[in-house]
């Protein structure tokens, strides 16, 4: 079959299974899986390289894992070392012994019974980064408790792949030691590249590329630290986590994750189909009930160790029982640690295609435990109104989502920010200046390079949760597109608008802006009142009739709207506010002087 027919293929499973399960309150992955096993070799045959598609699904993990590092800034990452070397590294210790003990029992020699006891103790960040992400849950704390132990059990792939040949029948290689500095090595290239290198090249790509420029840049950062981590052994996945983290201080983030988005959700999809593909239904049919034991048996030990290494960690019952459920099947690593044990003699085929089997399995049930959780927590979390401890509800992260969006960040744009700032209300802001944006971080302002004018970088932004966008951009034209592409992508949003003229508002009224700000008005009042003060008015007197002049001016911008097409009743209608006006200052200064 040819490429160009199989990403047909991948691409009507995708349109027709993810929406139905999702319908049903069953998940994307679900859906995935479910068409991966029918087009399989097993059932229709329409995609016979299976392990082609796993391979090219990866990545899909690696931008997984690649987003996730963006949310993470160095210092937060080293706050979660506690729960990755604690609960993490408590997680795989215990786990390996008791899946070692249950081979042991099922008669498997010691060192295959060892290395089948730690690669089930890994379990697959694909499936639980995308559930917890799916609803929502990875700023929780049980997200990030279920975060931590993945970091370690990323990070201990490593060793595991390096004492695979000190297992075998093979003849050892003195190679292993060496490639464990080697990794090292890279990985602190990456760390001294990431912090002091990225950044600027990055900015030469926003000054001097184009849109599709940047694109590339993206996804080469992911791509090369990727490929440069699989050349010396270790796992792809945790150097995109790694590339994350460095650039998740990056005035360029919202931007690269924009980029980046679309290509993960279409290869996460390929790799979950891949998932499902692998599933040996033949195998199921001819031993049944080992197959659903030793199924039964990886998530019952392990979901047992994680909900009491959860309460251990100061996880409250639900959300334990979350965090538990999120870990408690096999991982994609999986198959490259037994496909590396079969090179070298540890394993036998027909065991590798039982593990491999059993490890999908456990996949394909995530889903489904996730959801029946959710069920038990939503049976037994407390009733609306009712006070629960900070711990009981699952705090956030820190620091918070941003209340207020600002796109434009000049002069105007600035002022907004710093008075934000003072009353201590989180915003973000948005410039595709990037000599303005690095400029202003240089003062301590959170300001980011994007265009406000694409809608993945108002979702990277956080527009689908903030209250109040602020446009602050010079340019009319993109104002307007702006303040259309919000209220239609974003309608709930309060939009507050920097206008030039009475045109422009009324153009950004039709769009449905709340709140239009005339950019030069404040200070045109400001400057008339310093200028009726130094010609013999007492400033009382200056300030009250520039007052009542504001008040009398939006009050016509608002009257005028409803005839803003008709030229000849918009001068009219200015000519008799006028005179109104003069009339009612007329009266009051009479009324003054009688009363003197």
């Amino acid at each position: 079959m040819s490429l160009l027919i199989e990403a047909v293929v991948f691409l009507t499973c995708a349109v027709l299974a993810v929406p139905l399960f999702s319908r049903f309150g069953l998940g994307s992955i679900l859906g995935y899986l479910t068409a991966g096993m029918l087009i399989g070799p097993y059932l229709l045959g329409l995609i016979s390289d299976v392990e082609a598609a796993l391979h090219f699904g990866e990545f899909g993990v690696v931008l997984l894992l690649f987003l996730i590092g963006l949310e993470l800034s160095p210092t937060r990452l080293w706050s979660l070392r506690r729960p990755v070397f604690l609960i993490g590294g408590g997680q795989f210790i215990f786990t390996s012994i008791a899946l070692t003990g249950l081979a042991w029992a099922f008669a498997v020699a010691l060192p295959t019974a060892i290395l089948i006891g730690t690669t089930l103790s890994l379990s697959s960040t694909a499936v639980a980064s995308q559930l917890l992400a799916e609803k929502g849950q990875l700023a929780n704390r049980h997200g990030r408790v279920a975060l931590s132990v993945l970091l370690f059990q990323d990070m201990a792939v490593i060793p595991l792949l390096a004492v695979v040949p000190l297992l075998g029948t093979a003849p050892m290689t003195s190679g292993g030691l060496s490639d464990v500095f080697v990794a090292t090595a890279v990985i602190i290239g990456i760390i001294v590249f990431g912090r002091y290198l990225i950044e600027p090249l990055f900015d030469l790509v926003a000054n001097w590329g184009d849109h599709e420029v940047f694109t590339a840049a993206s996804l080469l950062l992911v791509v090369g630290t990727a490929a440069l981590m699989d050349l010396v052994g270790v796992s792809m996945a945790l150097g995109g986590f790694l590339a994350g983290v460095l650039f998740a201080d990056s005035h360029h983030r919202n931007a690269v994750i924009a980029d980046i988005e679309p290509f993960k959700g279409l290869l996460m999809g390929v790799f979950f189909i891949a998932i499902g593909m692998s599933v040996d239904l033949g195998l199921i049919i001819e031993k049944p009930l080992l197959v659903l034991l030793l199924s039964a048996l990886l998530i019952g030990t392990k979901s047992a160790i994680l909900y009491l290494l959860g309460r251990l960690g100061r996880l409250a019952p639900l959300q334990a029982i979350r965090f538990t459920a999120s870990l408690g099947q096999g991982g994609e690593f999986a198959f490259v640690i037994f496909s590396a044990a079969l090179i070298v003699g540890v394993v036998n085929q027909p065991l590798v295609d039982l593990m491999i089997l059993v490890v999908t399995i456990s996949m394909i049930l995530t889903p489904v435990l996730f959801l029946l959780a959710d069920r038990i927590v939503e049976h037994f979390s407390p009733p609306a109104g009712t006070t629960v401890s900070k711990t009981e509800t699952g705090d956030k992260f820190d620091d918070q989502q941003s209340a207020v969006i600002i796109a434009g960040f000049g002069r105007m744009g600035q002022i907004v920010a710093r008075a934000l700032r003072l009353s201590g209300t989180h915003f973000t802001a948005l410039d595709n200046d990037l000599e303005q944006i690095s400029f202003v971080s240089r003062f301590g302002d959170k300001a980011f390079f994007g265009d406000a004018t694409r809608p993945q970088i108002l979702r990277a932004a956080g527009a689908a949760h903030a209250k109040v966008f602020v446009i602050c951009v010079h340019d009319v034209a993109v104002s307007i597109q702006i303040a259309e592409l919000i209220r239609s992508q974003f309608p709930n949003l309060y939009l507050v608008a920097r206008v030039r003229n009475r045109h422009h508002a009324y153009r950004m009224r039709e769009i449905g802006v709340h709140r239009v700000i005339r950019e030069t008005f404040a200070g045109s009042l400001d400057m008339a009142e310093a200028v009726l003060t130094q010609t013999g008015h007492a400033p009382s007197q200056a300030e009250d009739l520039m007052r009542r002049f504001k008040l009398h001016d939006e009050m016509l911008l608002e009257s005028q709207y409803a005839i803003r097409d008709n030229e000849a009743a918009l001068i009219e209608s200015s000519r008799a506010a006028s005179r109104e006006f003069r009339r009612l200052i007329g009266e009051d200064r009479k009324a003054e002087t009688e009363n003197d």
